[in-house]
């Protein structure tokens, strides 16, 4: 049975994509290649992939109907779908709203129409986001806090996401589960998100900007910790018990609460070098904390993350170095 990963190419997409062909399973790959960041990135990973016989690649634009109507049409063995194709960022969500709304909710709109046209369809796992907490000051945040309240258009789509998708298993009962993934770094990461910017501006002497004068925290998970859950998860699909639809919600996180100023001080060492900061305020859209509350994932398929913050910054700092050349 086939396995649908969309956003393929992109950070987790790969990832995932990768353990799913070592542990023998066919995989198709779907990714639009889009320009939001260096496309290069992408293509390297998306070659690595390509190199192994079960795994095949469609460039697609999720919100396209035509497109994805055609790859489901012509994949009826697709058992399983891995919906990671996502406009990320919460900073730029600030700038080009719409593309959000597109990608994120049309998007997911359009693939659940054609999800539920497939007669072999066991489950359905999607990518949500810590960003729906907003600015929920309840620690640790817990799947059961009410996430009606979004400060980014960006958590504002991912929570369109989770109602559309509970709508969509009320009315066709579509197993599904939505993943709210906590800041995740590692190898092959964005070069959008913190730990790639802050590599990257201290070894050419840059200076990083931190926001909230440093006063911030974060729930940092490491891409194998995120993959592990992702495919735990996809191998328990949701029941449909008593009045409840077989539809489930996880945190995917690494259940620690990490301050900036220690992340930045880990890739300090790593790199052997010190950051030159500059201090700003909070910015828009940004919230203070995120801290994930796992007891729901370990209690239904076992995830348990298993990579500190002391162990993943020099793992990702090496990797940087490796893919620049340095």
């Amino acid at each position: 049975m086939t396995i649908l990963v969309t956003g393929a190419a992109g950070f987790i997409g790969f990832h995932v994509s990768n353990a799913l062909l070592k542990r023998g399973e066919r995989v198709i790959g779907a990714d639009d290649l889009n320009d939001y960041y260096d496309v290069s990135l992408k293509e390297a990973r998306l070659n690595i992939l390509q190199e192994q016989q079960a795994f095949s690649f469609m460039r697609l634009d999720v919100a396209e109907r035509g497109g994805v109507t055609d790859l489901v049409s012509a994949h009826k063995d697709i058992g399983r779908v891995i919906h990671l194709a996502a406009q990320a960022g919460v900073r730029h969500s600030l700038v080009d709203p719409y593309i959000y709304t597109r990608t994120n909710i049309d998007g997911h709109l359009v693939l659940l129409e054609a999800c539920r046209r497939l007669e072999n369809l066991k489950h359905l796992v999607y990518a949500s986001s810590s960003s729906v907490y907003g600015g929920n000051n309840v620690m640790p945040f817990s799947v059961a806090d009410r996430t009606d309240s979004p400060l980014s258009i960006y958590g504002a789509t991912k929570k369109s996401m989770e109602m559309i998708s509970h709508a969509y298993t009320h009315l066709y009962g579509l197993p599904q589960t939505g993943l709210r993934f906590f800041t995740v770094y590692g190898p092959w990461g964005r070069p959008d998100m913190a730990a790639y910017i802050f590599v990257q501006k201290i070894i050419s002497g840059q200076p990083i900007l931190v926001f909230n004068d440093g006063d911030m925290k974060r729930d940092f998970t490491y891409i194998d910790d995120i993959v592990n859950g992702v495919l735990r998860c996809l191998d328990n699909p949701p029941a449909a018990a008593g009045n409840e639809t077989s539809n489930r919600i996880y945190n995917i996180g690494n259940n620690r609460s990490e301050n900036l100023m220690d992340f930045i001080a880990l890739i300090e060492k790593a790199l052997g070098k010190k950051a030159e900061i500059e201090f700003r305020p909070m910015q828009l859209g940004d919230v203070k904390e995120t801290y994930a509350d796992i007891s729901e994932t370990r209690r239904d398929f076992g995830y348990e993350p298993a990579t500190t913050i002391e162990e993943g910054v020099p793992r990702f700092v090496a990797w940087y170095k490796k893919y620049h050349g340095l």
